[in-house]
């Protein structure tokens, strides 16, 4: 028998929301122009009004931002490895500020797929562990789950990928 995955009923969006029901699978890529800043310890570790965006069903944004937007000097490689299927290997980075290391805060796709070229030299960053995560000046909430790396504005209609339940969306 096969089993056919739950997928709940989407959030009917609010005049100037997406749903992300309505994203596409397989996943794409998109440039945006929306600001994005991201502040630590009251470091300025991203500025960018040139990142990329990837959407796929179910899943709220997830921001690559181009390393010359970052203050690359506050990341370090980490070793650790995982397989997108859409965009390849990712390699991971540590964000270090003052005397704080927060690890696996960060990753990017030295070699994507042709689909997600764009993203090359870019890198995207999990929103939970910094300060401010900002989206056109709007605080971001984290994606649920821990894994996925998306963020959520109020410009997003769920329900979001990574809640209990959803591992099968």
């Amino acid at each position: 028998m096969t089993r056919t995955p739950h997928h709940p009923e989407p959030d009917t969006p609010t005049p100037g929301q997406e749903s992300v029901w309505d994203y596409p699978r397989p996943a794409i890529a998109e440039a945006t122009a929306r600001h994005i800043r991201i502040i630590h310890q009251g470091i300025v570790l991203a500025d960018s009004r040139h990142a990329w965006r990837t959407l796929e069903t179910s899943h709220p944004p997830t921001y690559y931002i181009p390393q010359a937007d970052i203050a690359i000097a506050q990341l370090v490689p980490n070793p650790a490895r995982s397989i997108c299927e859409w965009k390849g290997q990712a390699v991971y980075w540590d964000v270090i500020i003052g005397h704080e290391r927060i690890d696996r805060a960060a990753w990017s796709y030295p070699a994507p797929t042709s689909g997600f070229a764009e993203i090359r030299d870019h890198i995207a960053f999990y929103a939970a562990p910094f300060d401010e995560v900002l989206v056109d000046g709007e605080q971001v909430t984290p994606q649920p789950g821990g894994f996925y790396g998306g963020w959520i504005t109020p410009g997003e209609a769920g329900p979001f990928k990574g809640i209990p339940g959803s591992r099968f969306w």
